[in-house]
Parts: C-alpha cells; structure tokens; sequence
C-alpha cells in the first residue's frame, strides 16, 4: 500500500498542472505570484497530490468546486515546499462553510465546572480527520499578503503541529538536534510575548497566539510567510528557528507594501 501511494504520488508530480487551476490560484493565492519559478512547479505537484487524497464536504448550503479546493490546496502546500512531508496524513477531511460559523463550545472554568456556549468561528483544526474553514474568510486571507492573518495558514499549522502527537507548538523536526533549540527560542518568546500582550504593548504578532503555545505556533506561522521582514527585524532568532524549520526564507522574495 505505502509503495502504491509513493508511485501514484510520483505520477502526479510529474502530471501537467491544469490551466484552469493555475488561473485560480493567480487570482485567489496573490502570495503565489512572488513564489521563486522552482517553488512554484514544486507546488502544482503537491496540490495535485493533495486534492487526491483529500476529501471535501461543503456545510451550511456550499457547494463545493474547482475554486475552493484549489484555493485553499494552494495555501496548504506552501507550508509544504522543501520539507519531506506526508501531506498532513491524518488529515482526511475539509469542510467548508460559507462564512464564519457557529460552533458549540466547552469551557472549564475551574472547580470542576463547564461552561457550555457557542461561538463564531472562522475555521478550527481537529486533532484527527478535519480542518474546518470559513469559504469567505479563506478569501480574505489569501488577499492580504501583508496583514498577518491567514486561516488556512492558521489552520493547517495545527495540523503539522498534531503530527507531533499532542498539540503544544512543537512540530516533528527533521533532525533530533533542532529541538533543544527551538524550545530555548520558542519558550522564551512565547513568555516574552505574553507579557508584550498583558501590558497592552504593540506586537508583530496577534494577540491571540498568547493563548496558549500551540496558538502561538500557527499565529507565528502566519506572520512568517505574511510579515517576514518585520518578524526577522522584531524576532531574529524565532524568524531563524522557523526559517530553518519550514525550509524557506519568504524576505527573499517578499514584495513590499505599497502605500
């Protein structure tokens, strides 16, 4: 079975990526168009494998097309570029909904009390099976490349995160050595960062990434490939240990906001 998958995923790279699908993902993935040429063919393979072996369903009356499953492969598979990856191999499902959602929630709130509500969400990552999005606002992340937010980013964050087994920001590495490193950087921002939060100090970073260090990851995650130059400036060494871990350097071909 697994000599079967790489063959058919072989196949696929090598399969021409279709027209009318590069023309979404110029007009949907703007961060697309700045990509390296190399990076860029490396990403048609891995949205070909991708929607493949992924399935989509579509909630609240969507029908899901081309458009969707394009756009929001695309944004996926950029965290993949350059890194030996499985293509988020828990990962059976996206879901998508029109627009933001509400979902029914559990909060403890200590002494052994739950708090049941709902809330409106934008898109939430399950630590088996599913990434749930919101179709509009997997839109408006992709348009603003210079903002910091991207729910798909966000989103398929924790889905690398998961790999490692429990969500707590600490993806597998490639290499053993990397994580004395990271969790020395890694800690000592994070705390740096909720601090900066606590005291109402401005950051490059949303605030929400101070929730816990999971958050933290996939918010640095969408600074990383949104506001590169300002986290490298801000941030040098939490820009090198994700530069290193992710295999990519967006202030290369990041392009500069235009005022």
């Amino acid at each position: 079975m697994f000599g079967f998958r790489q063959r058919r995923r072989k196949q696929l790279r090598m399969a021409p990526f279709p027209t009318n699908w590069l023309m979404i993902v110029e007009r949907n993935v703007p961060l697309y168009r700045y990509l390296p040429e190399a990076d860029r063919k490396e990403l048609h393979g891995h949205i070909l494998i991708f929607l493949e072996e992924k399935n989509f369903e579509g909630c609240g009356g969507l029908q899901i097309n081309d458009e969707i499953k394009v756009t929001i492969a695309a944004q996926a598979c950029i965290l993949l570029l350059h890194r030996k990856t499985d293509y988020y191999h828990t990962l059976k499902s996206i879901v998508v909904y029109p627009s933001a959602y509400v979902a029914h929630e559990s909060l403890s709130v200590g002494n052994g009390i739950v708090a049941e509500g709902e809330s409106v969400r934008l898109g939430e990552s399950w630590h088996r099976g599913a990434v749930v999005l919101s179709w509009s606002d997997v839109l408006y992340g992709a348009a603003d490349i210079h903002d910091g937010h991207n729910v798909v980013f966000h989103e398929f964050a924790h889905q690398i995160d998961h790999d490692g087994g429990e969500s707590h920001g600490s993806p597998v590495m490639e290499r053993r050595s990397m994580y004395l490193a990271w969790a020395r950087v890694l800690g000592a921002e994070y705390a740096k960062f909720r601090k900066d939060t606590e005291h109402g100090r401005r950051t490059v970073m949303d605030r929400y990434g101070a929730t816990n260090p999971a958050e933290f990851f996939a918010v640095v995650t969408e600074c990383f490939f949104e506001k590169p130059v300002q986290l490298k400036r801000k941030h040098p060494e939490l820009y090198e240990e994700f530069m290193l871990y992710y295999q990519q350097d967006p202030t290369r071909f990041y392009p500069a906001k235009k005022t």
